[in-house]
């Protein structure tokens, strides 16, 4: 129900998601998603699993990625203006439809700030993603 609703909205909606009811891994989505938005084939990404904490833990493994669960319209706009957060992460077995519509609305209506502090805040979590990837490739 996300992917036509933020169709009638006037977004552009690539569906990576499962085509089967059958349970599948969380991961492997999140994965391909975090893999669209790095490589700049979608802007952001909104990703669905029962609880959004596994996808957001997996999402977050790809470099570049700022995923955040979100259960609140705070949060989802915060997390843009203040973190650029790039991905979405839902709960399906945590929140409802129609704060699941409100809350990709409202992640994707927001805009980074800008701001200098921000700007700082978000340059620390790429330095710290940048300084534990060379450890984890040896190179340090």
């Amino acid at each position: 129900m996300i992917v036509p609703f933020l169709r009638s909205l006037g977004h552009e909606v690539m569906d990576l998601g499962t085509e089967s009811v059958e349970p599948s891994d969380y991961p492997d989505h999140a994965r391909r998603l975090a893999l669209r938005v790095r490589e700049g084939g979608a802007a952001r990404g909104v990703l669905i699993c029962g609880s959004g904490v596994g996808a957001s833990v997996a999402a977050n493994k790809v470099p570049g990625i700022r995923a955040a669960v979100c259960h609140d319209t705070f949060s989802a706009r915060q997390g843009v203006e203040d973190d650029d957060m790039n991905v979405l992460c839902l709960g399906a077995r945590v929140i409802g439809p129609e704060l699941a519509k409100e809350l990709a609305r409202t992640f994707l209506l927001a805009a980074f700030s800008g701001a200098e502090r921000h700007v700082r805040r978000v340059g620390k979590v790429g330095d710290l993603e940048r300084e534990f990837m060379k450890t984890c490739n040896g190179t340090n």
